[in-house]
């Protein structure tokens, strides 16, 4: 069925901001609870989602073979492909193999009071999201246009149970108060719904149709309906943005169809970051397409099949605890990436489940915090610049059996990478044996180094404390926060190539200075290697940062830590692109070339202006070969000298 232009319009777009305005701030995902208060209706086997093969045009019976059948298929068994051809048997073609999920998104009508500022750019948020999902996530398209199940326990009064009966299974009696279909607060229009009948004899095949079959929807794999409204439970729960479900699935039990509430109130111009946005997005589909805690027993193994979906068989039960009462999914994808991810040959080392304000036993449908910090899938999303499409999750997915994923274009997962088994755990979050990790509550650095921090905890942390980005100027790679510090005496420098370090830096001078205690503090930097980089503070040049290493500058009293592992080894790991106060990575080494300073705070060459006064030329032409001739001095007068000593364990005692 062909939508309406303002219908397509919205294309899903408003699956909206789970992900915190501020950095460090944190929201609430009700997903289990919300998914939990819904009845999921799954596809009858002869019903939609399953398209029976064709012979000569014709059906074959997905049950029992005929008589005809089976004398049929006795007669070419042992015949060459040339003999069956002679006598007008064409074998199936083969199964054609996955391609990229197609996600269908829909609006009902309704008040429309978003703004076109904010239509846009939730549009475009949206649309990439579903890009990413689509690159990253195959299907086996099934022929014809989608059509989702009616409930039958909703349209039918009673259900013919005896199994000898021909209409078993089959609606004997219509519901008189039956009026439509819902996947949560949304109601289904006909179009995308199934046809049901009624078989008033338990054995004979007259029917009455109750609702036809709709159009359907073509070139769609799955359904996402969007509902934009300020909900009883968006009223309850200020720090719950949106929510998500899945109401339909096939016969496969792959979800076809599902919704997302977005809490109206919660959709303000000033909250909006596209990047958050679109990393929401993701993560509800994510649930919606089966990482659930309702669905991980629905789970099929399709190691044995060519084709995700069809010839698996069930896992059966994926969700054990492990020998401190973690609850774990225990699939061999998962475990395979969390081992490459902490190192660890420990077959223990199951997918850990967020366990904050679950019964125990009980099981959650996003990941242990702790151990998963700045997974797409873990309870809670904070900077969209931390936030990744990790292995971890996408090994999930696959392992749903209803999906082949695009593995390589797994994000970097930096936290907790190569920290071995025990990591995240709570009885070695505290002791110092991992920088992931911190104590007190001290300034310093974002794990990603992108952001100034400070050592805080959380529910979802149990006491652990993590280095959390401060709620305002904490980027280092926004040139413009360093308005809002006077730190001249630290030799701090901010923009776009500028990162976080611990440092206790001060500039020496005349007068005593006591010397400053270790916080996080943003320096240029580039990289020379892999995990090998070089820095900048203000007045010095660039000098090597050896990676397990502190260091000293000339000029300076105070030491740099220079971080191991976690800088110039992620090629992912970049401040947003959408990012307007950029320049470039390095300077140009010419240095009439950086007279002239854009707004935007690149540097551009000097350009005279095609008509110059005799004065205006002599004026610049002086000034060019003074500065010129100030830098060389300057440079000859003063060098620089770097000192480099180990690391100690706590950055307190830089």
């Amino acid at each position: 069925m062909a939508f309406p232009p303002s219908q397509r319009l919205w294309v899903g777009m408003l699956v909206v901001v789970v992900v915190a305005e501020l950095p460090g701030a944190q929201q609430k995902c009700i997903f289990d609870e919300v998914q939990a208060q819904l009845r999921v209706v799954r596809a009858a086997p002869n019903g939609p989602g399953l398209r029976p093969p064709e012979v000569q045009g014709h059906p074959v019976n997905s049950g029992r073979r005929t008589s005809r059948q089976r004398r049929s298929k006795s007669l070419l068994r042992g015949l060459s492909v040339k003999q069956r051809r002679s006598l007008g048997w064409i074998a199936p073609p083969a199964p054609a193999s996955p391609q990229p999920i197609r996600i269908h998104t829909w609006i009902p009508r309704g008040r429309d009071d978003l703004s076109d500022t904010e239509k846009e750019r939730l549009k475009s948020a949206v649309e990439e999201a579903v890009r990413v999902v689509s690159s990253l996530l195959s299907v086996n398209r099934a022929p014809g246009p989608l059509l989702l199940s009616r409930d039958i326990n909703k349209y039918c009064k009673f259900i013919w149970s005896n199994s000898r009966s021909t209409n078993y299974n089959r609606c004997g009696r219509a519901n008189s108060n039956y009026r439509n279909e819902t996947c949560l607060d949304v109601t289904i229009p006909d179009d995308h719904l199934a046809g049901c009948d009624v078989y008033p004899e338990p054995d004979s095949p007259h029917r009455t149709v109750l609702r036809p079959a709709g159009a359907g929807l073509p070139d769609t794999d799955f359904l996402l309906y969007l509902h934009i409204q300020s909900t009883d439970k968006c009223r309850a729960e200020p720090d719950v943005l949106a929510y998500a479900v899945h109401c339909r699935t096939d016969t496969h039990g792959r979800p076809v169809a599902g919704v997302v509430v977005i809490c109206r109130d919660r959709l303000t111009e000033a909250s909006y970051n596209h990047q958050a946005t679109v990393q929401t997005v993701i993560h509800e589909l994510f649930h919606a397409l089966g990482f659930s805690k309702d669905l991980f027993h629905t789970w099929t193994d399709c190691s044995s099949s060519s084709q995700a979906g069809a010839g698996c068989s069930p896992r059966g039960k994926v969700i054990h605890s492990d020998g401190s009462d973690q609850m774990r999914i225990y699939t061999p994808s998962v475990i395979s990436a969390l081992q490459t991810h902490l190192a660890s040959a420990d077959p223990e080392l199951g997918g850990p489940l967020e366990n904050l304000g679950v019964p125990s036993g009980r099981v959650s449908s996003h990941w242990e915090s702790r151990v998963l910090r700045g997974s797409i899938m873990a309870a809670v999303l904070e900077d969209s610049t931390a936030v990744r499409i990790d292995p971890v999750t996408l090994a999930a997915l696959q392992d749903t059996g209803w999906y082949t994923v695009n593995q390589s274009q797994a994000q970097s997962l930096v936290w907790g990478e190569g920290e071995g088994a025990s990591f995240g755990s709570l009885s070695t979050c505290q002791d110092n044996s991992s920088s992931f990790f911190c104590t007190g509550r001290r300034l310093g650095c974002h794990f990603l180094h992108l952001h100034k921090g400070e050592c805080q905890t959380d529910p979802y942390l149990e006491g652990c404390g993590v280095f959390k980005p401060l709620k305002n100027a904490s980027e280092c790679w926004i040139k413009e926060n360093a308005r809002q510090s006077a730190d001249d005496w630290s030799g701090e420098i901010l923009g776009f190539d500028s990162r976080c370090f611990f440092s206790s830096l001060t500039r020496q001078s005349q007068f005593p200075v006591f010397s400053s205690s270790v916080e996080g503090r943003c320096y240029r930097h580039r990289c020379v290697g892999p995990n090998r980089y070089q820095i900048q503070v203000s007045g010095s040049e660039w000098v090597d940062c050896p990676a397990g290493f502190t260091i000293q500058i000339k000029g300076y009293q105070g030491l740099v830590f220079c971080p191991d592992r976690r800088l110039c080894l992620y090629p992912d790991i970049t401040p947003p692109s959408d990012d307007t106060n950029m320049f470039p990575t390095s300077y140009a080494s010419d240095p009439l070339e950086m007279l002239t300073s854009a707004q935007d705070g690149t540097w551009l060459p000097l350009r005279p202006p095609t008509e110059l006064t005799v004065s205006t030329a002599l004026c610049l032409t002086a000034a060019a070969c003074l500065l010129a001739a100030l830098i060389v001095s300057y440079r000859k007068c003063r060098s620089f000298m770097v000192r480099i000593h180990n690391i100690p364990e706590d950055h307190s005692n830089l």
